[in-house]
């Protein structure tokens, strides 16, 4: 199930929110949690609704306004998608470095620094030998 799939009615959004199907209506007219409307024009909710509606029920009982709450989702969900843009960009690019192969692009140094590679290098193979041998209790 998609938590953005609207499933719930208005009934069963505010039960599972915990709170009255009243004060659902008023955020959707206040614009704090927007349902997406069916062809009748009922409101039908998503988990990330009801998620967002706990939210706001959250910030309120901790005394945040309902304006401080309408900037804070805003913020919440312009976190969420950009985070969603980035892993898109980054599959992306995976994607586009397996397609290229036998190039490399960087390589890690030995305190994790970035060194960058020309197309044909290599990287320096070490050689040394560690050999470790555990402390003996006396």
């Amino acid at each position: 199930m998609d938590e953005h799939s609207p499933l719930f009615a208005i009934a069963m959004a505010a039960e599972l929110a915990g709170m009255h199907p009243q004060t659902l209506r008023q955020y959707d007219r206040i614009g704090l949690v927007r349902p997406t409307r069916t062809a009748g024009r009922s409101r039908r909710y998503s988990m990330r609704d009801i998620e967002q509606l706990r939210e706001v029920q959250r910030l309120s009982a901790e005394g945040v306004s309902l304006e401080g709450i309408a900037r804070v989702l805003t913020l919440e969900n312009q976190v969420a998608h950009l985070t969603s843009r980035v892993r898109e960009l980054e599959n992306a690019l995976s994607d586009q470095v397996l397609k290229s192969s036998g190039r490399r692009v960087f390589a890690a140094g030995e305190h994790g620094d970035v060194i960058p590679l020309r197309r044909g290098t290599r990287t320096q193979k070490r050689t040394e030998v560690v050999i470790w041998r555990p402390l003996r209790e006396e």
